[in-house]
Order: structure tokens, then C-alpha cells, then sequence
């Protein structure tokens, strides 16, 4: 049996699916991406944009933080056929939660686009999306904790308002995880709850050797789940996955959301 047969095989009887996603799923729409080559640390000095520096140099981290941010975002990005497919699985309730270690929001794009209508940042994304390092499109007050859209933030700080703050007299901050600072307890334990109770666990374009991400499948696999990975380069999962493909996410997952029977 073909393997992406098995694969939709699995999650079509599955009681709960789950996708982990990296930056290999967002490459495609034209994201540029941290590592690798001619990634974005090729280019910027990563230890810049530390907690540590925020907090000691607000002024001087959002100055950098704005040509970052540009070198992110500055292009139109838009979801990608595997995105799609994914929101779709979703939509027809074969997949249960994405998580995501992209800041871009593109899953949420993509399930707006499918579901017709804006989704729910309280959590009720179908399928809920849980972004394990944030949202750049977002800031938020270090001191209230009031999150608003990036965009006009960033506009303020590349006009020399450094650092931007909030109406309470807080400074903002990317509503992303810095460097030195842990994820929130309760993301991660969602997401390492999620794996345990999935019955099969997609990793898709994630080169899985950054935590919590990369412990993520083992604890799926250990659990009994179906184990499937789609991604350009090997991982240090590849040993306990039940399918493996190396091929380009936009081309295998709307082939695997093809086989898997609608409702």
C-alpha cells in the first residue's frame, strides 16, 4: 500500500489528529527562514534580539527589531496549497489542533480562507491553532499584557518613536518568544497534551531539533500514535516515524488531503 494511502487510512479512523508545523511549510509562500542556507541569522546577529536586551536596551532592540522585522515581513506572503490543506482537513474534522513554531499567522490566514469568515483569536480556529513561539503580527505590553496588530507599532518605532509604548506607559514588545525566554507553561503543556492523545501525528516541514518541537513526535509515537513526516531533510525523528516522505509540502499534503474521505 502506497505510504500516503496508509497515512490517510489512519486519519480518516483517527479520534484525534494533530500537525505540527515549521518553517519548511511557510518557505514555499516566501517566508524567509532563520537557519539554513542564506537564512535570516546569516544576516542579523540572533543574540540582538534577546529578552535580555530588551529589557536592558529597549531603545536599541527596537531599532533592530524594525529592520527585522522588514526583512521578515516587508513582502506580501499569502497561504500555500499545504496550508490549505491542512485548514481543509480541519474544516471536515480530520484534523484536531496545528501547531505551529512559525510567527507568521499564515495558518490563520488559511483557515479564514477556507472557513469564509475571520478567525477567532480567543482559540476557536477550526482547527485551533496553538502558536508555540507567538504571532509577529502582534505586540504586546510587557507591563498590562494588552496585545494589538504589530503593523502600526512598528510604523511608530521606524519613525524614531523608540521605544513604542503603551497608553498605560509600558513599553511594547513582539508578541513572539525571545531569546531567553521560556515558552509559557501552558502552551507547552497543551501541545505535549495534544501529542499524547493524538492518534496520528503529522510533522510537516519542520527540521525538528527545537524543543518543545522536536520532543513533540517522540511523545506522539511513544503513545501509540501514527507517525507521518514530510520534510525536505532528515530529522532526528525519522527513526520512529511510520511514513517519511522527502518531498515539498505544497505538492504532498494536498495529495494526502485528496485521499482522505471527505465527511
Amino acid at each position: 500500500m502506497d505510504d500516503l494511502v496508509r497515512l490517510a487510512d489512519a486519519i480518516e479512523t483517527a479520534e484525534t489528529a494533530v500537525a505540527v508545523t515549521g518553517a519548511g511549510i511557510s518557505a514555499p509562500s516566501g517566508v524567509p527562514t532563520f537557519r539554513g542556507d542564506d537564512g535570516v541569522w546569516d544576516r542579523f546577529d540572533e543574540g540582538q534580539f534577546s529578552y535580555g536586551r530588551f529589557r536592558r536596551d529597549p531603545e536599541g532592540f527596537w531599532a533592530d527589531r524594525v529592520d527585522l522585522q522588514r526583512e521578515l515581513f516587508d513582502g506580501e506572503y499569502a497561504p500555500n496549497a499545504a496550508h490549505e490543506a491542512l485548514a481543509e482537513l480541519g474544516r471536515d474534522g480530520h484534523l484536531d489542533a496545528i501547531l505551529t513554531q512559525n510567527t507568521d499567522g499564515l495558518h490563520g490566514d488559511a483557515a479564514e480562507s477556507v472557513l469564509d469568515r475571520p478567525t477567532d483569536e480567543s482559540g476557536g480556529d477550526e482547527p485551533p491553532i496553538v502558536e508555540l513561539h507567538g504571532n509577529a503580527r502582534r505586540v504586546r505590553c510587557a507591563d498590562c499584557g494588552k496585545r494589538i496588530a504589530a503593523e502600526p507599532i512598528f510604523d511608530r518605532a521606524a519613525d524614531g518613536n523608540l521605544p513604542p509604548t503603551c497608553d498605560c506607559g509600558g513599553t511594547y514588545r513582539p508578541d513572539v518568544v525571545l531569546f531567553g525566554e521560556q515558552l509559557p507553561g501552558a502552551v507547552i503543556q497543551r501541545a505535549r497534551s495534544l501529542a499524547r492523545e493524538s492518534d496520528v501525528f503529522l510533522a510537516i516541514g519542520s527540521s525538528l531539533v527545537v524543543e518543545p518541537a522536536a520532543s513533540l513526535p517522540r511523545l506522539a509515537a511513544s503513545s501509540g500514535a501514527t507517525l507521518g513526516i514530510v520534510n525536505l531533510e532528515p530529522t532526528p525523528c525519522d527513526g520512529v516515524a511510520d511514513v517519511i516522505r522527502r518531498d515539498d509540502v505544497v505538492e504532498v499534503l494536498p495529495e494526502l488531503r485528496s485521499l482522505v474521505e471527505a465527511p
